[in-house]
């Protein structure tokens, strides 16, 4: 309720407003000015994860079954937007001569495991690095928040991963024009990486790729949930432009199909 004074009043109100805010304790003002008290620590990025991705998930593939469910032959790279040099790579694939080389593992690199058709885990190795196992190739992938470290030592299959979480009404997905969903996502970018193959028949990428991906989760009615992976993969010498894919998984209850097994090369 709105009072009104009477003008008579109104200074001897005024007056005995200002007194009580001076005789009021500095500490109870500022509280009241900001409803808050002394600033809190900032929480960990496990501890300020605005969605859980913990847990078990299993690839579902429901497009591209043909590059993914079976090793595509040489020479079929439709839909990735390869210029002439990567074509010309991608007419090179040997799979007995990456055998020879050790190499089995060149369509398991962070660029393209996503894809591959897997089982994830996903766990925290510490409060600030995410950690993803893949059972398709007996992939570890790291995801480190905080400042990004300058990646050292030899490039490996799974680079160096800088992963930040991106919540709701924090501007978005980083210009993608969509905001991320409740709660919010996971952007990861990963670099460092050794050269490898985008789909199991040789289609390259190389050492200068940058892969940027965002993590969203979603519950629905029916209990399940599901994880929907969008990666943006930018490769300045074998892609004319990013080969963009949506990969889906869904959360299984536990371990019983978790199979670990290693790469192939074909």
């Amino acid at each position: 309720m709105k009072h009104r004074f009477p003008g008579k009043y109104a200074m001897f109100v005024w007056v005995g407003f200002a007194a009580l805010e001076l005789a009021a304790p500095i500490s109870t003002r500022a509280q009241g000015r900001g409803g808050r008290g002394p600033a809190e620590p900032p929480r960990s990025p496990q501890a300020a994860a605005p969605i859980d991705l913990t847990g078990y998930w299993v690839s579902l593939v429901t497009e591209d079954w043909r590059w993914r469910m079976v090793t595509p032959p040489k020479g079929d790279y439709a839909s990735v937007p390869l210029n002439p040099e990567g074509r010309r790579v991608a007419d090179t694939w040997d799979p007995a001569k990456d055998e020879a080389a050790g190499n089995q593992c060149k369509a398991y690199g962070a660029a393209a495991i996503m894809r591959v058709p897997t089982r994830l885990h996903i766990t925290w190795d510490n409060e600030n690095t995410l950690r993803i196992d893949t059972d398709a190739g007996t992939q570890t992938r790291q995801l480190h928040f905080g400042p990004p470290q300058p990646p050292s030592g030899e490039a490996g299959w799974q680079g160096y991963s800088a992963a930040e979480w991106q919540m709701v009404g924090g501007g978005g997905r980083g210009g993608r024009g969509s905001a991320p969903p409740e709660g919010g996502s996971l952007k990861v970018e990963t670099t460092h990486m050794k050269p490898g193959y985008l789909r199991k028949n040789g289609v390259p990428y190389s050492a200068n790729t940058k892969v940027t991906e965002y993590l969203d989760r979603t519950n629905e009615p029916d209990g399940n949930s599901y994880l929907i992976v969008t990666t943006l993969v930018e490769d300045p010498q074998y892609l004319q432009q990013p080969f963009i894919t949506s990969t889906h998984f869904k959360k299984e209850a536990d371990t019983t199909r978790w199979h670990p097994s290693p790469c192939e090369a074909k």
